[in-house]
């Protein structure tokens, strides 16, 4: 747990270090070493942390990295788009008496990456069930709606039978 914990600042202090030289090595590339246009700069450049990095590098260094592996530089760097979420609802429950504290976890938002073939299968079995569901629901309320509207009509299928349904209704009324 604790080497996670470092393992992330490390990387937290690694993703500062190339953000801080990605402005300053495309203000000397592109902007002639003018610091006054750095508002133009576009932060969703996808090249400018890898200029970044690469920019605290010796130049003969930099200079040796192919477009493969600035590639595959860019693709580790730009991992850390899963942590935007539109909600992230992360509580602790801390109980008196108890030395553990608990958490939970909810996250909404759009997934960026590639499923598996079983996260597929998933995610395919739970939208027909959330269909299924839907369905069973908005089929149940149609149904009271139109039995509701039998009784209003005073139209009787089943003589000196009923649900009861109207009569509650019409008590509310």
């Amino acid at each position: 747990m604790l080497g996670e914990c470092i393992k992330c600042e490390m990387h937290h202090r690694l993703m500062t270090l190339i953000d801080s030289y990605a402005n300053e090595y495309l203000i000397q590339q592109n902007q002639g070493g003018n610091r006054d246009n750095m508002a133009r700069i576009n932060k969703s450049d996808k090249n400018a942390k890898v200029n970044q990095l690469l920019s605290g590098m010796e130049k003969s260094v930099a200079e040796s990295f192919t477009f493969k592996q600035r590639k595959a530089l860019r693709k580790s760097m730009t991992t850390q788009d899963w942590r935007i979420h539109n909600v992230d609802f992360r509580p602790t429950l801390a109980l008196p008496f108890l030395p553990w504290s608990f958490y939970v976890v909810f996250l909404v938002g759009i997934n960026r990456r590639e499923l598996l073939p079983a996260e597929r299968f998933i995610a395919f079995t739970m939208f027909l069930l959330a269909i299924f569901v839907f369905g069973l629901i908005f089929m149940g309320c149609v149904f009271v709606l139109i039995y509701l509207l039998k009784s209003w009509l005073g139209i009787d299928l089943f003589p000196n039978e009923s649900l009861g349904i109207w009569d509650k209704v019409k008590n509310y009324f």
